[in-house]
């Protein structure tokens, strides 16, 4: 009797259902992994952001306000509009009792950074504390 080379049509069937079941579990880890990386962006904006916050309050004593969403702001020397996912951002000051800054990045609608935000809060005493949404 010879033996038959080949494949039959149940082990490629099963094959196929692991291939599934392995790119049903894939696709969202991958996503989560795009999203975290696409947020680095975000992040390395505020810590620019929180950085030259910081050395403003050096000098001046308080922190400044961009006054809106901006991508670039002369006064703290960031340019975020060559960012591609990131191109703008807007920070807010609170010069009355204890000082602080908000600053806010929100992702570019176009692009697959859409509904991720990104928010630090720094204070006077040189801490910060940032928050997220859109990365599940």
């Amino acid at each position: 009797m010879k033996k038959s080379k080949g494949f039959t049509l149940v082990e490629l069937i099963i094959v196929i259902v692991i291939v599934g079941i392995l790119s049903i579990v894939a696709v969202p880890i991958y996503r989560g992994y795009t999203k975290k990386a696409i947020a680095t962006e975000a992040k390395t904006l505020l810590g620019s952001i929180a950085t030259s916050q910081k050395v403003y309050y050096a000098e001046f004593g308080m922190f400044i306000p961009t006054g809106g969403t901006i991508g670039y702001f002369k006064e703290l020397d960031i340019d975020a509009r060559a960012n591609k996912y990131f191109p703008d951002y807007s920070s807010t000051a609170n010069n009355t009792g204890t000082k602080t800054f908000t600053a806010i990045v929100v992702g570019d609608n176009a692009s697959a950074a859409s509904g991720i935000t990104l928010q630090m809060i720094g204070s006077e005493e040189g801490t910060t504390t940032t928050l997220s949404t859109g990365l599940d």
